[in-house]
């Protein structure tokens, strides 16, 4: 028997060191991937001016900070290093108002492609590099109120002794309570909803316009549409991410190992990816931005082929 334990130990702590060493490989890789993008953004004169491009880049820079801290606090949990808990508390707020930027800014991008395609006219007016420094803003207190709530309600409940403390950093800490859980999960839901119906109404706003356009400006109209669909499609992997603590808390009941790797399958699929294949995605398929990643991408090979010929040649 006591064999029998051993073995399943040491097989579950060889899965999880295989785990862990995947997720660094995943997080590399996808940082590198943001920051290239990040690059090719800060390349042209025309993507800081234009306010698509500039909330694109928010989405960026919010999503590989995620990935950074994300990355930080699970090293620490699964290393079990004890931090002071007002360190972790700093660290959970940032992934708090960060988690949300990102959906807040896709809901905003498609209120410029309703602007762009349904009231033209005021579109450089409204969607000027000005109003979008003002939008960011916006986006950042519009994801600070949920932060702001959930941390007025742990800083009520939370007694002195905790803050002298060193414990194993987690988001998890700010739900002393179950009911902190329902109302950081209904919180989160309600900012879904009215997203989900922001994005519904400038879909059917911009699908009435489409039908009634022609020509090239059609062809365009069902490019901007197809933008708000991946837009939606991105917001729904964000949504999805809320119910994964519900299932994650109902296989912890049935069987821990079940939890662990359901845990993990989670982080990957539905937190990790989408916060680059998603922004990759879109890059790829705005015309402009792909073709100066590519000029960029190409110019650089081309460079590193050139040094390596003179240094050959020398």
């Amino acid at each position: 028997m006591t064999n029998n334990s051993l073995v399943g130990g040491a097989y579950m702590q060889h899965q999880i060191n295989f785990q862990v060493i995947l997720v660094q490989l995943l997080v590399s890789i996808f940082l590198c991937i943001n920051l290239l993008l990040i690059v090719t953004f800060f390349s042209k004169d025309v993507f800081y001016v234009t306010m698509r491009y500039i909330l694109f880049a928010v989405t960026l820079l919010s999503d590989s900070l995620i990935l950074i801290m994300s990355d930080v606090v699970l090293i620490l949990h699964y290393f079990h290093f004890t931090v002071p808990a007002g360190m972790c508390v700093i660290m959970s707020i940032v992934l708090l108002l960060y988690m949300f930027v990102t959906p807040i800014t896709l809901t905003a991008m498609s209120l410029e492609r309703f602007v762009a395609i349904c009231m033209p006219l005021q579109h450089a007016e409204l969607c000027s590099a000005h109003r979008a420094l003002h939008c960011i803003l916006i986006i950042h207190g519009l994801s600070a109120i949920r932060c702001i709530v959930i941390l007025s309600i742990f800083f009520a409940s939370a007694s002195h002794r905790f803050y002298t403390q060193d414990i194993i950093c987690s988001v998890e800490i700010f739900i002393l309570r179950r009911w902190h859980d329902h109302v950081r999960a209904a919180i989160s839901l309600f900012y879904f909803l009215i997203m989900c119906i922001t994005i519904v109404y400038s879909y059917i706003k911009i699908m009435k316009v489409a039908k009634a356009a022609s020509g090239e400006n059609k062809k365009s109209i069902w490019k901007g549409l197809r933008t708000v669909i991946l837009h939606a499609f991105q917001l729904l992997l964000c949504l999805i991410q809320l119910w994964c603590p519900f299932i994650e808390s109902a296989v912890l009941q049935i069987d821990f190992m079940l939890f662990i790797n359901v845990r993990y399958f989670n982080y990957i699929t539905l937190f990790l990816a989408p916060r680059c294949l998603s922004p990759l995605i879109y890059g790829l398929r705005d015309e402009v931005f792909f073709h100066a990643l590519k000029n960029y991408a190409l110019c650089g090979l081309y460079k590193k082929q050139s040094s390596d010929l003179v240094c050959s040649s020398n």
